[in-house]
């Protein structure tokens, strides 16, 4: 271990392996780092599950369903948020595209959008809905440098096992004018203190890396990235926290989980601390 990392919290894999894992905290960065990371080639085999419902389209639940209406309502939201910049080509990038649901829409908005995503099964669910809309991630070596207006990774910055070498692909493909949206769980938020080693998005080992507020402008300015502004994903205290009930107490305790959800976007108001928060980030001016 990094002498720079100190222990954080001891947590488990709760949807796939039910192995152990430690968080350990890199003062410098504001990040927490998943300990032991596993080999890239081993990671695939943790995303083995029907749970995971970015990369599935099936509604087997009340939950589920409750699921998809919300996230209807959030892909409406992100297309609003990406449409208010000024841009002189409307070219979009889904990075960790899932089953191309945001990829989809923005089409439907007039944007020139593709996704990648490292999952066979979603890419092969994106494209049976939209033939060639999500490719394969090492497809994105093939775009030219600055051929991308927009560059959103939904939940998918805490995925990337080669974090520096990703953001500075990221830097090639973005447009002098372009905007980089990274949405990604906030460790310093009231729900992730309220359930510590259960709160459902430190989803171990898959989350290999942790963020703050704080680490997200330290790591992106290093590649000479400026936070522009923030924006809450509100419902996502209230998702975490029916998944997090789940770990901790075997069924969703619907009732306390929606306050605490509740309470945790409450506080967020004072704090900034929302469960997850999107960052929209520019190339820095010199």
């Amino acid at each position: 271990m990094n002498e720079s990392n100190t222990f954080f919290i001891k947590t488990k894999d709760f949807s796939v392996s039910g192995e152990d894992f430690e968080l350990h905290y890199n003062k410098a960065k504001d990040m927490l780092l998943t300990t032991p990371s596993p080999a890239k080639k081993d990671l695939a085999d943790y995303y083995d599950s029907s749970q995971y419902d970015s990369h599935t389209t099936q509604k087997r639940s009340v939950f589920d369903w409750a699921y998809y209406i919300v996230r209807g309502y959030t892909l409406k939201r992100k297309v609003r948020l990406i449409s208010q910049f000024k841009v002189q080509k409307k070219t979009l990038l889904d990075y960790g595209a899932g089953v191309g649901s945001f990829v989809r829409v923005a089409r439907k908005s007039g944007w020139d959008s593709v996704g990648v995503e490292a999952s066979k099964q979603a890419r092969s669910a994106a494209n049976q809905a939209l033939p060639e809309s999500v490719f394969k991630t090492e497809w994105v070596k093939k775009l030219p440098s600055k051929s991308q207006s927009i560059i959103t990774l939904w939940h998918v910055l805490e995925h990337l096992p080669n974090l520096n070498s990703s953001i500075q692909e990221f830097k090639r493909l973005l447009a002098d004018d372009g905007r980089l949206i990274v949405a990604v769980p906030n460790y310093k938020s009231y729900d992730a203190k309220y359930y510590k080693a259960f709160w459902a998005a430190y989803d171990v080992p898959r989350h290999l890396w942790h963020f703050s507020p704080k680490s997200i402008a330290r790591l992106f300015s290093q590649f000479d990235f400026e936070l522009e502004s923030t924006h809450p994903m509100l419902f996502d205290a209230y998702y975490v926290s029916l998944l997090s009930s789940k770990n901790k107490h075997g069924r969703m305790k619907i009732i306390n989980s929606l306050w605490t959800g509740f309470k945790s976007n409450l506080l967020a108001k004072q704090s900034g601390d929302y469960s997850s928060l999107i960052y929209v980030l520019k190339r820095a001016e010199n």
